[in-house]
């Protein structure tokens, strides 16, 4: 590969060939794409476990720091392992490019806050996981950035929010924990109309079945956390956008502020990838089912699945979604008492606040990713004391099935 000129401030480019992986179909991409082998032509990726790199010159060394000399300078900055995670990322995604972070958080807040400044005005959906919504509501004032929560489902909402000054519109969709579909596309046009960006949080649809950058959106994020580890090892996240975006907003932030990727975590992820496609098509088939077994059981309220005709957005998911989600929302009648009554009688799938994992998971979001927010939020969003968030894993689904059934036997 030739070395050209790279502003210091840009992403490293490696020194050996990396495979052009962009004519392949998606699910070979998730494979091959961004592979870099070693003198030794290793199958798997190497894993770079270093801290820093050495030159060959004192020259090389302030070559590298200046641009002049395309490298790798340092793990806070870029890696080796770190970068094919990156490469393979940004073609599965049709992104430009990406950059890897240290968690979901970490490239959530680093999409909203690295472009910003004191007197710009972000606007964002109501309804979004609780740090998500720490960031923007809590966050951002203390650096003079304004913000403006809306109903995400009303396109008229996000269309009046919109001042001189918005720079940003940030969603979640399905969002975190009920499961609303919003359209990213005509969210999109509003956005760009008042000459801001969007910013698409896309952990619950996966980049398997929502590609918001087709959508009209300018920035995706994830939390690598879930169904791209899959397998609760490990934490991670990562931005994708255009070259401009990501070389002016996102790359000094992360230079210089830190929240770096592991190169040992970069590598799980990257062997996460591999598998992602027929993981998240099995838990999302499973969600169907366990959709389909809950939906009318007199002991649940209300059953949200973005699968199914009975979905609020049916016609927005199959607009915009190649299949349901692997997340389901429901509600158990009685409230708190009885949702944990529910909960605390499972016994094959397990409680955690976590999602995305081989395994099924359940949690009681009222108590746990959106206690926080005051009762009267909550209730605004649908997220009722009896509510129940689940993470289809990749058991056998009637064993899921039963196991959910012979819990709401308890209730």
């Amino acid at each position: 590969m030739s070395e050209t000129k790279t502003p210091a401030s840009a992403t490293p480019k490696p020194t050996i060939a990396i495979p052009d992986t962009a004519h392949y179909r998606r699910e070979t991409r998730l494979v091959h794409s961004g592979s870099l082998r070693s003198q030794y032509g290793e199958t798997s990726e190497a894993l770079f476990l270093t801290q820093g790199f050495v030159y060959d010159s004192a020259e090389q060394c302030e070559a590298r720091f200046t641009g002049d000399d395309a490298g790798f300078q340092y793990s806070r900055f870029s890696n080796p392992t770190v970068f094919s995670f990156e490469q393979r990322m940004a073609e599965f995604e049709g992104a430009e490019t990406a950059r890897a972070t240290a968690t979901g958080m970490a490239a959530v807040t680093a999409a909203i806050l690295a472009p910003l400044r004191a007197g710009d005005h972000v606007v964002a959906s109501k309804a979004m996981f609780g740090s998500c919504r720490y960031v923007v509501e809590d966050l951002l004032p203390r650096y003079g950035i304004e913000s403006t929560l809306v109903d995400g489902l009303d396109l008229d909402q996000w269309q009046k929010a919109l001042r001189p000054n918005t720079r940003t519109c940030f969603l979640e969709s399905p969002t975190n924990p009920t499961l609303d579909v919003l359209d990213i596309g005509e969210i999109a046009k509003i956005a760009h109309a008042g000459g801001a960006r969007l910013v698409v949080d896309n952990v619950f649809a996966t980049p398997i079945w929502q590609s918001p950058l087709e959508l009209g959106a300018d920035v995706v994020v994830y939390s690598a956390t879930k169904h791209i580890d899959g397998q609760g090892r490990c934490l991670g996240g990562v931005v994708l956008s255009s070259q401009a975006f990501i070389e002016e907003h996102i790359q000094m932030y992360l230079r210089q502020t830190g929240p770096s990727l592991s190169p040992f975590n970069a590598w799980v992820l990257l062997k996460g990838l591999e598998t992602l496609a027929i993981r998240v098509r099995q838990q999302t088939e499973n969600a169907a089912a366990i959709a389909d077994a809950l939906a009318g059981h007199p002991k649940i309220g209300r059953l949200i699945y973005p699968g199914r005709a009975d979905h609020p957005q049916a016609a927005t998911v199959k607009k915009q979604m190649g299949a349901g989600s692997t997340l389901i929302g429901f509600e158990v009648k009685g409230g708190k008492a009885e949702a944990f009554r529910f909960l605390n009688a499972l016994k094959l799938i397990k409680i955690s606040n976590n999602l995305g994992d081989a395994k099924s998971l359940v949690t009681h979001p009222a108590t746990t990713t959106h206690q926080r927010l005051k009762p009267e939020a909550r209730a605004e969003l649908g997220i009722s004391e009896g509510f129940i968030r689940y993470s289809a894993g990749l058991e056998h689904k009637d064993d899921l099935v039963e196991d959910l059934i012979a819990a709401l036997e308890k209730v």
